[in-house]
């Protein structure tokens, strides 16, 4: 069942890498006078003429484009072709990747939010020890702003996910 949405997603990735190497090659520009239909064909043709690997590269690039472009609309009818209780499995199955996902991201937002707020408060605790030397050599204080400091924590109330500031 995975297959399907796996090719579509495996061909969208290989067109949009084929599109960024088309992009990538050597094109030609013209003058904002110059864009008539003859001399954009006079200007491709010298440019295939000038570097004949590059033209074949580029044409060989658009060519395989368009064989993907067919391969990815086949996939996608085939995909619409089928019922639509398998449909629905298929969206499910795929929600329930991209939920694992965003677990893992989360899991890991809450672990830097937690070593971030540990950071804080030794970074509170070094300020309130040298506020008071500072303050006598420098006449100002060394840090200032830790009334209320938050740090970024993601909780889970049941289906639902919230981003909330802790206070340190």
């Amino acid at each position: 069942m995975e297959q399907i949405p796996a090719e579509i997603n495996a061909l969208k990735a290989e067109i949009e890498a084929l599109r960024e190497e088309r992009s990538a090659l050597k094109s030609v520009t013209f003058n904002v006078s110059d864009d008539s239909p003859q001399n954009i064909v006079t200007a491709y043709r010298q440019q295939a003429r000038n570097n004949p690997e590059l033209a074949a590269e580029a044409k060989g690039i658009d060519d395989a484009l368009a064989a993907l472009e067919i391969q990815l609309k086949q996939k996608q009818a085939q995909l619409k072709r089928l019922p639509a209780k398998v449909q629905r499995a298929l969206q499910e199955e795929q929600l329930e990747a991209a939920r694992s996902q965003a677990q893992i991201h989360a899991e890991r937002i809450n672990i830097l939010a937690a070593e971030l707020a540990a950071e804080i408060r030794n970074l509170k605790d070094c300020a309130d020890e040298l506020s008071p030397l500072y303050w006598q050599v420098y006449y100002k204080p060394f840090i200032t702003g830790f009334k209320t400091i938050s740090v970024p924590y993601i909780r889970s109330d049941g289906d639902v996910w919230t981003i909330v500031n802790r206070i340190v």
